[in-house]
C-alpha cells in the first residue's frame, strides 16, 4: 500500500500541473471503488478552479474552494498526469480533465477512494480522528512520550495507529525502529524520554529520505510523473530477512505481530 512518502511524492508530482487550473471535465469509467464515486461529482467540480493540492496522512486533498475531493490510492493505485486523450486501460477508473491534461486514477484492486466533502475537509469521517503528521510540529518527543504512557502494546503497533500518528505503515515503522535501535515488540510504555526523542528523529529522517528518493516501488506504484521510487534500495531491514544487517552483519529476522510482518536486527535492536 502506498504510504506517506509515496502519497507525498504523488502530491508534489501532480501539483505543478493542475494547481490553479480549471477542471474542464470528469470521466468516471468505473465508480465501484472501495467507496463509490459520488454520482453527482461532476456537478460539484466541473467548471471549478482547483485551488490547492495537499496531503493529509495517506490521503490526497484536491481543494476546489467550496469543498475538497479526497483521494486514496488504495493498495496499488496511482494518480498520474497524462494527456487527456491518452488511451486508457482496464484499471484506469477516473480522469480529472484540465484542458489537454488529465489526472488519471489507476487502481487495479479498486481499493482506492474518490469522495467529496463540502466545506471543511477535516470534518470528513476519514480525516476527523487522525493523529498528527509525523513531519509536523505537533509530533515530537513530548507527544510520543505522553501518548505511550501505560501502553503495553508493541511500539510498532502504536506507530501504525493513525489515531496517534498518521501515515506510517509497515515499511517505515520497521525502518524507523531499526534506525532508533528499538525492538518492534518493545512495549510502548517502556520507552523513556530519550528513546522517544530518538524514535521521533529516526521516523522523521526515514520519511524525509524516502520522499527524497521518490518513495518505494512496491507492485506497480509510480509517482505523479509516472516514475518509480527508489527508497527500497536503502532498506536496512524491511523485506531483508535472512540477509546480513548492513550495520553489524547479524542476520535480519522476520516475525509476525498483529497479523503484520516485522523486520529487525536481533543484535542492533535488543529488547529492554
Amino acid at each position: 500500500m502506498p504510504e506517506l512518502p509515496e502519497v507525498e511524492t504523488t502530491c508534489r508530482g501532480v501539483r505543478p500541473h493542475v494547481e490553479g487550473r480549471m477542471l474542464s471535465g470528469l470521466v468516471v469509467r468505473n465508480a465501484r471503488l472501495r467507496l463509490p464515486v459520488p454520482p453527482d461529482l461532476a456537478d460539484e467540480i466541473v467548471g471549478r478552479r482547483l485551488c490547492a493540492v495537499s496531503r493529509r496522512a495517506k490521503y490526497l486533498l484536491l481543494d476546489f474552494g467550496h469543498g475538497t475531493l479526497i483521494v486514496h490510492l488504495g493498495m496499488s493505485g496511482s494518480l498520474r498526469v497524462v494527456a487527456a486523450d491518452a488511451p486508457h486501460g482496464a484499471h484506469d477508473h477516473v480522469d480529472l480533465v484540465f484542458g489537454a491534461q488529465a489526472l488519471r486514477l489507476r487502481d487495479p484492486r479498486r481499493f482506492g477512494m474518490v469522495v467529496w466533502q463540502a466545506g471543511d475537509a477535516a470534518r470528513h469521517p476519514l480525516l476527523a480522528r487522525l493523529g498528527p503528521e509525523p513531519l509536523g510540529d505537533a509530533f515530537d518527543a513530548g507527544w510520543l512520550y505522553k501518548i505511550t504512557r501505560g501502553l503495553r502494546a508493541p511500539i510498532k503497533h502504536v506507530l501504525m495507529d493513525s489515531r496517534r500518528v498518521v501515515g506510517v505503515g509497515n515499511i517505515y515503522a520497521s525502518e524507523s525502529l531499526f534506525r532508533a535501535r528499538i525492538h518492534p515488540l518493545e512495549p510502548a510504555g517502556a520507552l523513556g524520554p530519550r528513546r522517544c526523542a530518538r524514535l521521533v528523529q529516526s521516523l522523521r529522517d526515514t520519511l524525509t529520505d524516502s520522499i527524497a528518493a521518490g518513495g518505494s516501488t512496491l507492485r506497480d506504484f509510480v509517482g505523479g510523473d509516472g516514475r518509480p521510487g527508489y527508497f527500497q534500495q536503502q532498506y536496512f531491514v524491511y523485506g531483508r530477512d535472512g540477509e546480513a544487517c548492513r550495520q553489524c552483519g547479524a542476520a535480519v529476522e522476520r516475525i509476525v505481530s498483529g497479523q503484520r510482518a516485522a523486520y529487525f536486527c536481533p543484535r542492533c535492536q535488543r529488547r529492554g
